[in-house]
């Protein structure tokens, strides 16, 4: 009878003591990732607040090769961010829409992917729907991340395993009522062609100007989803992914893959999100796009 005492006083003290070296590891990557996070914030906002200013000084705009636009306030977010992050993590890979891509980030054990102004249509028309998206990577997922809309002064951050963050203050996303149409963000363009008619009559359509800002309200709970089958960057939704994921929602790609991030070809086929408190049904409707999108692949 002593030795089954010993013994499940030994099996207690065993999980307690399993128990609290895994908070403490937990706990040691979140304070080890805090200075990367606050070597981020700083350095988003001084970049958003260089948007601003360029927004209302004057801006340049150019077409790229792929006839996307690209204006001097893109590359002016590009720089900053980039001589501040360089300048503190200068073993850290780097990759970014408006910088040529350096393979050698695939040798690196972290990678800052970054897309310096999403939706720049939104920004040379003054919409308040553009936004800087920044998300550090490390062994393929995304650890740290931000996304800034310089217009209304909201920032998003998150760190993997610490929960989701709007201007530093913990977010829980809000319950969505029966009696509301759950909001989906949608491409105009997707919508004319009528590529998803399973969700029509069961969910209003928020434009998409930017893809990272959808997903940012998407795991702040202002939305509930968002659905393209459209090609995405990297850089397009790295960060966004890691908000949704500490909220509690789910990102995957158009063919309902887990995202992996700093590939040879930073590349995916379509986006879905899902909002962690997201409708059953709708939820069953977003997978269902995944399903029909890998069907028609093979």
């Amino acid at each position: 009878m002593v030795l089954v005492r010993r013994f499940v006083i030994q099996v207690k003290f065993m999980r307690r003591s399993f128990l609290f070296f895994s908070l403490q590891a937990c706990y040691s990557s979140l304070m080890a990732w805090q200075y990367e996070l606050d070597i981020l914030v700083a350095a988003i906002r001084a970049a958003g607040k260089e948007a601003v200013r360029i927004a209302a000084a004057g801006f340049e705009t150019v077409q790229k090769a792929d006839h996307s636009p690209v204006t001097s306030a893109d590359l002016a977010v590009n720089q900053i961010l980039q001589t501040q992050l360089q300048s503190a993590f200068p073993e850290d890979g780097w990759l970014s829409e408006e910088s040529p891509d350096d393979l050698n980030r695939l040798q690196r054990a972290r990678v800052w992917v970054v897309d310096p102004i999403d939706g720049t249509k939104a920004f040379i028309k003054g919409e308040p729907e553009f936004c800087i998206s920044v998300a550090l990577i490390e062994q393929s997922r995304p650890i740290v991340a931000a996304i800034f809309n310089p217009s209304l002064d909201e920032l998003y951050t998150a760190i993997r395993g610490g929960g989701l963050y709007l201007n530093a203050e913990l977010v829980t996303p809000p319950p969505t009522h029966g009696d509301q149409q759950p909001i989906i963000a949608m491409s105009p363009w997707e919508q004319q062609i009528g590529r998803f008619p399973s969700l029509d009559g069961i969910v209003r359509s928020r434009p998409m100007r930017s893809i990272a800002w959808a997903l940012a309200l998407t795991a702040g709970g202002r939305i509930q989803g968002v659905a393209t089958l459209e090609p995405e960057n990297e850089w397009d939704i790295a960060a966004g992914t890691l908000l949704i994921e500490e909220s509690g929602g789910g990102v995957s790609d158009g063919s309902g893959r887990a995202l992996t991030f700093n590939q040879t070809t930073p590349r995916y086929q379509g986006t879905i999100a899902i909002n962690a408190r997201c409708p059953e049904p709708l939820r069953q409707k977003l997978t269902l796009l995944t399903q029909v999108r890998m069907n028609s692949a093979e």
